[in-house]
């Protein structure tokens, strides 16, 4: 059995990305904070003011034997869209550009891969804007965002936009979902 490891994507509102790896086999845990910004500290207010350059990502674990960080990148370009600039839908700030952040020279290379095949495929109408940047130190995000979608599924921001994303990874990968 291979070594539990960790992928950090930032893809929008982390309420929306942390909704999707959880249900994916061979996740143990996803956990939403902030990461890539300027400021020692991070909160939510101070993030979406813009004050600290922190984008909202979530932090995955997950088994490699399982589901490997290939498989996981498809699923993180299959649920948002990777060719908007700081904005998902009616999110729109820095703290929602799309970004992922890799631990190790392997991560990298096949973040960086991922996307020259897709961008080769033209799998989107616009240019993918994705960073690709080293993992930096992650901010655990306030208690009140953990597990968001799972218990609060009947809010309004829920219902219209978390639930067509989780609509689009059933249709999409119904074979990687838990039972």
């Amino acid at each position: 059995m291979a070594k539990e490891q960790t992928a950090v994507f930032g893809g929008g509102c982390f309420w929306c990305i942390e909704a999707v790896f959880q249900r994916l086999t061979g996740v143990g845990h996803v956990e939403s904070g902030y990461m890539g910004g300027h400021a020692d500290q991070a909160t939510y207010q101070q993030v979406c003011n813009g004050d600290t350059g922190h984008v909202e990502v979530v932090r995955v674990s997950f088994d490699p034997d399982r589901i490997n960080y290939r498989e996981l990148l498809e699923v993180f370009f299959a649920v948002h869209d990777p060719t908007t600039l700081n904005r998902q839908g009616n999110d729109a700030g820095e703290q929602y550009r799309s970004v992922i952040f890799y631990s190790d020279e392997e991560q990298q290379r096949i973040a960086e891969n991922t996307i020259a095949e897709l961008t080769a495929a033209k799998a989107f109408s616009e240019p993918i804007v994705t960073a690709v940047e080293p993992a930096e130190e992650f901010h655990v995000a306030e208690d009140y965002h953990q597990n968001y979608y799972n218990e609060n599924s009947r809010q309004p921001y829920c219902m219209f936009v978390i639930s067509p994303k989780l609509g689009k990874l059933e249709k999409k990968f119904a074979e990687k979902l838990r039972a």
